[in-house]
């Protein structure tokens, strides 16, 4: 592939594609220099450029055609033996899940300060990562891969704090670079409505991607995957539709695995939500400036009626929410003093 048309540092370019391609001689001792005036000349900040080295003495070369998609960004990168690190100061990279689809030679990474086990991702593989707040990573001669850079926060729930990884042959990975391949030629002309949709549908396949490598009964995971369902029905309370099969869908996992992500910490999901109901329910009754009868406030937070809600509140706290609510009135006041 030819460079690409230069431009002067910084210019604005149009659409949503750039694509740089740089070379300077691996044995230069300013080797970095060269590459970042390279760099500069050719895409300015359009792609912001990582710390990196050669770690041979052959050319310093890399060559990547960066796409945006919204905030997601895909990359097809072709690079020799290079070694650099991400995340720190590169804000372009911190709090992103990243995706690297491997087709020629290998990616190796390290977290930074010595926290976890270093991987290898050779040819034919994939691994998704959360970047935060760093990692140092090393490529090797000839490699080709394509690299997502995602938002974090619709992906982080199913992929917790450790690597995903697979075969680039799976079903979801496939359908994910088709995907890809397809919308690279159209991205330039879509509209802004298109790109968002096109950005959505981004993410959908990536959860397909991160749900099929991830074991369910995984410790890390089961936490993961509860914390963000509570978090989420925590947003949701008052929607009469909540429920574990409504939570699963929306963080694209199985009813079954998100109620094994409960079990796991000796709970379930409806339990949680009833309480949180009920919780809610008396902080009304306690607390608002308009005095809200029990029939109103259950039927607000998804009771069937006042009786529910006097049920509910007698099992959970032994007592009527009347009473409990003075109760809470009596120990807000004693707080606040004279």
């Amino acid at each position: 592939m030819s460079p690409a048309p230069r431009t002067p540092a910084g210019a604005p370019r149009a659409g949503r594609t750039f694509l740089v391609d740089v070379s300077v001689p691996g044995h230069a001792p300013d080797a970095f220099d060269l590459l970042r005036r390279g760099w500069d000349e050719q895409v300015g900040e359009a792609i912001p450029i990582p710390p990196s080295r050669p770690t041979d003495d052959g050319d310093y070369r890399i060559r990547i055609r960066h796409r945006k998609i919204a905030d997601a960004v895909v990359e097809d990168i072709y690079s020799e033996a290079i070694a650099g690190g991400t995340g720190g100061v590169f804000n372009h990279l911190n709090d992103r899940v990243v995706l690297h689809v491997v087709q020629q030679g290998g990616w190796h990474f390290a977290r930074s300060q010595n926290r976890g086990s270093p991987l290898t991702v050779p040819a034919g593989r994939f691994v998704a990562r959360y970047n935060d707040p760093s990692w140092e990573f090393g490529i090797g001669p000839r490699t080709a891969s394509q690299v997502l850079i995602l938002p974090a926060g619709e992906l982080r729930p199913l992929l917790g704090d450790r690597p995903v990884d697979g075969a680039v042959d799976a079903p979801a990975i496939r359908l994910l670079t088709a995907y890809l391949d397809h919308l690279g030629p159209v991205l330039d002309e879509l509209s802004p409505r298109a790109v968002h949709a096109a950005r959505a549908a981004l993410l959908e396949l990536v959860k397909g991607v991160l749900a099929d490598g991830i074991d369910g009964d995984e410790p890390q995971f089961a936490r993961a995957l509860a914390d963000a369902a509570r978090r989420l029905a925590d947003e949701r309370l008052a929607d009469p539709g909540l429920g574990p099969q409504s939570l699963a869908g929306e963080l694209n996992v199985s009813v079954r695995t998100l109620h094994r992500a409960f079990a796991a910490q000796g709970s379930s999901v409806m339990a949680y939500v009833r309480r949180r109901r009920l919780d809610r329910a008396l902080a009304d009754l306690t607390a608002s400036p308009v005095h809200l009868s029990v029939g109103e406030a259950a039927a607000r937070w998804g009771f069937f009626d006042g009786s529910h809600l006097i049920r509910a509140c007698r099992r959970q706290y032994g007592q009527t929410p009347a009473a409990h609510a003075r109760m809470l009135r009596a120990g807000n006041e004693e707080q606040a003093g004279p």
